[in-house]
Order: C-alpha cells, then sequence, then structure tokens
C-alpha cells in the first residue's frame, strides 16, 4: 500500500512509497482504510524533533475513515463503519481515567514505542501511534471512533484533533466567560478552533494574533472581532482593556517566547491557556514574586483538556447546529502525492487546514 514516510528525524520532506504494510492486526485491534487525514502543526513538529518519535515513520494523526476488520474480543464496531481516529484513546483503568481525566491517560503514548507498519528495509512507526499519512493503519479498537452518516470524513477528521483541542481549551480547560475579553496567539487550525470556541462561550472581544496576514484575515470570518500582528498586540490591549490586559489569553504557538507574552498581556486574575505542543528544552520562566502578586492562573490544555469522547459529541452537535463553521477551515485539499506541497503550505501560514484525501 501507499504512505508517505519520513526516513529520518529532521528531513523536511516525506516520501510516498507503495510498499508499506499495515501490521499488528490481533485481538483487541482494528484495521482501517484511510479516507481523509488533516496535516496539524504536531506533525510538522515531530518531523523537526520538536516532539519525540522515534523514526522512520509515517505522519498523520488527524483521520477519518473505514474499518476493514476487526480483531477477536472487539466489541461496537463492525466493517464497514465508518470512523474518526482517536490518537489518545483513554484504556479506562489508570488513575487519570478513574479520576474523570481521560485526556491524560497514557496508554496511548506507549503505542507509540511500537512499529504498526513495515518495509522491506524494517519496521516503520506510526506518528502517536496512529500515523494517517497512509492507505490503511491498525490501531486499538479505542482509537477508531465510530461516526454519524452524516458527518463528512475531512469533517471527522479534523474533529479527531485540531478541532477538539482548540475548541476544549475555551470551553473544558479556560471554561471563557461570556462577555469576556479574549486574545489568541497563532491563528493556524488549533488558533481558529479556540477562537470558535471562545465565540460560543460568548466572548465579548476576541482578539487575534498572528503575523501572518491570510491568517488574520481568515480569523475575522471565525469570529474575532479584532486580528492583529505581533507587533500590534499591545496597542490592541490597550485600547480593548484600557491596558489591563485580557481576561483570557490562549498561546496556541508552543514557543516560551509566546507564552509569555501570553502572560503579560493576561490581566492580573486573568487565565493564560497553553495550547501549544513545544520542545522538552525550551523553559518558560516566571519570577515568584510575579507568580505571587499577579494571581494569574497558568492552564496547560491537553487535547481539550477534557474526555474526548464527549468532546467529538459536542463538537458535531455544534457543527450541526451552524454554531461552529468546520467546513471553511479546510482551506486546500491534496492526493498523498502532494503531501509535501501541503508541508509548505503549513510552514508558510498559507493553510488553516490541508485535507489530504486517500
Amino acid at each position: 500500500m501507499r504512505a508517505a514516510v519520513l526516513h529520518e528525524i529532521g528531513q523536511d520532506k516525506l516520501e510516498v512509497l507503495d510498499d508499506v504494510e499495515a501490521v499488528g492486526f490481533g485481538p483487541g485491534k482494528v484495521r482501517l482504510r484511510i479516507r481523509a487525514t488533516g496535516l496539524c502543526h504536531s506533525d510538522v513538529s515531530a518531523m523537526s524533533g520538536v516532539l519525540p518519535q522515534p523514526a522512520p515513520f509515517i505522519p498523520g494523526h488527524e483521520g477519518a475513515g473505514e474499518v476493514m476488520d476487526i480483531g477477536d474480543g472487539v466489541t461496537g464496531l463492525s466493517a464497514g463503519d465508518r470512523v474518526l481516529v482517536c490518537w489518545l484513546p483513554a484504556c479506562g483503568a489508570c488513575p487519570s481515567c478513574k479520576r474523570g481525566q481521560t485526556q491524560l491517560c497514557l496508554a496511548g503514548f506507549m503505542n507509540a514505542g511500537t512499529p504498526n507498519f513495515k518495509r522491506p528495509g524494517g519496521d516503520v512507526f506510526g506518528f502517536a501511534g496512529t500515523g494517517t499519512f497512509t492507505e490503511e493503519v491498525v490501531v486499538g479498537a479505542g482509537c477508531a471512533v465510530p461516526i454519524p452518516d452524516d458527518v463528512p470524513f475531512e469533517i471527522a477528521a479534523l474533529i479527531g484533533c485540531g478541532v477538539t483541542t482548540g475548541l476544549g481549551a475555551a470551553i473544558n480547560t479556560a471554561k471563557v466567560e461570556a462577555g469576556s475579553s479574549v486574545a489568541v496567539i497563532g491563528c493556524g487550525g488549533v488558533g481558529i478552533s479556540t477562537i470558535q470556541g471562545a465565540r460560543v462561550q460568548g466572548a465579548a472581544q476576541i482578539v487575534a494574533v498572528d503575523p501572518v496576514a491570510s491568517r488574520r484575515e481568515a480569523a475575522l470570518r471565525f469570529g474575532a472581532t479584532e486580528a492583529v500582528s505581533p507587533d500590534e498586540f499591545a496597542d490592541a490591549k490597550q485600547r480593548v482593556t484600557a491596558g489591563e490586559g485580557f481576561d483570557y489569553v490562549f498561546e496556541v504557538v508552543g514557543k516560551s517566547a509566546t507564552a509569555r507574552t501570553a502572560y503579560e498581556n493576561t490581566r492580573r486574575g486573568g487565565t493564560l491557556c497553553i495550547v501549544g505542543a513545544g520542545a522538552m528544552d525550551d523553559n518558560f520562566q516566571v519570577n515568584m514574586f510575579e507568580l505571587f502578586f499577579d494571581e494569574k492562573r497558568i492552564l496547560p490544555s491537553m487535547y481539550g483538556g477534557g474526555d474526548v469522547l464527549r468532546s467529538y459529541e459536542r463538537a458535531i452537535a455544534l457543527w450541526r447546529a451552524g454554531r461552529i463553521d468546520l467546513e471553511s477551515m479546510i482551506t486546500h485539499r491534496v492526493r498523498l502525492d502532494g503531501i509535501n506541497d501541503a508541508l509548505h503550505q503549513m510552514r508558510t501560514g498559507e493553510s488553516l487546514r490541508t485535507c489530504v484525501e486517500l
């Protein structure tokens, strides 16, 4: 079968090969035919080494498709079912799951260390234990979440990561209050979803911050009340909040420098929500006096900060009701052969989300 493979960490292009085989099928597993997958910035971060991932590997974790076969012991799924890929499934038995914090379950991360593909030259890993830049993939049954028939594959793929992450940051983690002021730093697919989540929650002002003009324009279409470049952020803070700072600031870049900017633009007693996934050696610093004196809440948000199955259902309900716009988030579409063009579009900020159709 065909798949896009990164041979070594640090390479910036993928090679589309036709000699890849999905392996590991057996009890508790399902074989999926991927129909659509989104390109998420986490894929690029894994390719560059910012996020840890063994290589060679197949990127992609934001996918949807059909069940081809189910292993022994799998219940609730049948061949032909339409599903989205959950890259962080809950085991249901660990302490995090028992506390209701299923987004902190580590079972999915453990899968990332087991190759689920092979080539004549040896084993190939799937990013985050999945790897959706491929025609077929074998994953644990918990990674295959049934979707209603009226949800297109490309929409389901977005819900599988970026939309759930952004919406959940605003709704689950920060719990944005109606009438509040919000700033979102970083307006790619996750940032746009965060803006939509803040709008759903009833925020009065939503300021989008991004260096790319096309993304600022998109942010306005998705609910931002204004959009500014990073150089204009201080002026926006003064104008919108009279210099006090925003009630909520979301950092959706994954860098300590932008996290520090977010902290400084959060009002005293306000909330800084960290949504971007960054490098292990990139340290965010605050001094002990400001941490105590300003009483700003610093809230990391992992995969939307809530039960992902409930979050999927909520995203579908909001989409059906016309409360969020998911179709317009897909700005580019490519076939698998065009995956490197899609990577370039993401790196330059040209795209919000590219749908890879398989």
